[in-house]
């Protein structure tokens, strides 16, 4: 039998309310892990057994798949709409972006609904073409991200938003894995790198960070800290992910480069490898940073400084995936991405507009936590660490100088306790009206407390 988690049940109703009250095009946010693919194609199926007609748009073969092994699970008779495959007249179509895109004057196609996997994309150029060929159509978006690379909303294409539950909420919940972080006490000085369309100029970053000391200590790391575990390496472009896998191969390890030149025949066979455990470190440039399934995966090492929360989310993501023999995830982080936007599961105040402003006058450039000099204990920024009692007062200047030096690990019982205080804090504002002022004191927009009182109201009236 079918049967959904608690809260995608929850999320289809919502839904279902969004269209009945006027919404065109919602959008639903879910983080990494959280099971959108299966969500989108339940609704999928509602919708072809009413007599509808969907489309799910995609932008990548790896998407494809995934979408399709979706829905032959649950049993959707569906076409595939991209090169290598015959049409179908199934009332259910994945579509290619690229493909739809060109064929879509020449050929005709009808949609009730078009769902957008991946919707952080979906203001791009052929996204578009293709939502503006269907004018009755209803939209459905789903992402786990839910603002542009550059941090802006995306109210432009979806007008109302349905959110699940958040990433510490998967995780105490046990849909997604604990985790232990290692991260630098100072991250590399970007200050002088150029930013193109939300993120750093590639070719700049493979400057900072193709190095013999960054390489090497991120094999020497993974050695004595995770040794043999399925990884993923996030590098900087094609050439810094390849001397990266000839580094670990020379280590000892089987690693291969992953990257957008590569057919798709070889592709799915290093994946496949990695799944399989012939594979030990699969080094990335911008392929696995959305949309891969892969729950064996059990490592991230973050070799590429990112401005961008979305993309750095996405990455640490496929870490945290539960997998049978995985206790819990591991992430090595020598860029000092943590630092500049936060721990995985930290809350965020996600809305149409974008990513809001962190708390306590943290901005985009800096986490709502900072790490004590002494034990490197990340928290809520106080004047003593609640882990060792030092002194830790907010520097002026976040921008720190590039240092060498050991990865720190934030223990699990440090990211418990960081947890634990914030959960703490919450359940201590026992009305609405308390929660909105803990909402103004962190810097959230009112909506994150009218989310937080309704899912507690629901949870209570659960137990009732």
């Amino acid at each position: 039998m079918l049967e959904l988690r608690p809260y995608q049940t929850d999320s289809v109703t919502e839904l279902r309310e969004a269209y009945a009250n006027g919404a065109k095009s919602p959008l639903y946010v879910l983080p990494t892990g959280g099971g959108k693919t299966f969500s989108f194609a339940y609704i999928a199926m509602l919708t072809a057994n009413r007599g509808g007609r969907v489309l799910i748009l995609v932008h990548r073969s790896e998407l494809i798949k995934q979408s399709s092994a979706t829905l032959d699970f649950i049993g959707v008779p569906h076409g595939i709409v991209a090169p290598g495959h015959s049409a179908t007249d199934d009332a259910v179509q994945i579509a290619s972006v690229q493909t739809l895109a060109r064929r879509i004057k020449k050929r005709a196609y009808h949609a009730d609904l078009i769902i957008v996997d991946e919707a952080h994309h979906a203001v791009a150029g052929s996204w578009r073409k293709i939502l503006d060929a269907f004018p009755e159509a209803r939209i459905l978006g789903v992402t786990a991200t839910p603002c542009r690379l550059d941090g802006r909303g995306l109210d432009g294409v979806f007008d109302a938003m349905i959110q699940g539950p958040s990433v510490s909420d998967l995780i105490e919940a046990g849909y997604l894995s604990e985790y232990s972080l290692f991260a630098p006490s100072c991250d590399i000085d970007m200050s002088r790198v150029k930013q193109r369309g939300g993120d750093y100029a590639k070719n700049e970053i493979a400057e900072q960070v193709d190095k013999p000391t960054i390489t090497g200590s991120a094999v020497g790391h993974y050695r004595r800290l995770c040794d043999g575990r399925p990884a993923i390496a996030f590098c900087a472009t094609v050439k810094h992910a390849e001397h990266v896998a000839e580094t670990f191969r020379i280590a000892g390890y089987n690693s291969e480069s992953l990257d957008g030149t590569l057919d798709a025949e070889t592709r799915a066979a290093r994946i496949a490898g990695l799944a399989s455990g012939e594979i030990h470190v699969l080094t990335s440039c911008e392929i696995i940073s959305e949309g891969f399934d892969l729950p064996a995966v059990a490592v991230a090492i973050l070799l590429r400084p990112t401005a961008s929360t979305s993309l750095y989310l996405q990455q640490v993501g496929r870490a945290l995936r539960p997998f049978p023999g995985k206790s819990k995830a591991v992430i090595l982080d020598h860029v000092g991405n943590t630092l500049r936007h936060g721990l995985p599961d930290e809350d965020r105040e996600w809305s149409l507009d974008g990513l809001a402003k962190r708390s306590r006058g943290a901005t985009e450039a800096g986490p709502s936590f900072i790490q004590c000099a002494r034990c490197f204990f990340c928290f809520v920024p106080e004047p003593r660490c609640p882990h060792c009692g030092a002194e830790c007062a907010l520097p002026k200047d976040r921008t720190p100088d590039e240092v060498e030096g050991e990865l720190v690990e934030l223990s699990a019982e440090e990211i418990a306790a960081a947890r634990a205080a914030r959960k703490r804090e919450e359940g201590r504002a026992g009305t609405l009206e308390e929660l909105l002022a803990l909402a103004k004191q962190r810097g959230y927009k009112p909506g994150w407390a009218h989310y937080r009182w309704t899912a507690r109201q629901k949870r209570m009236g659960a137990m009732r």
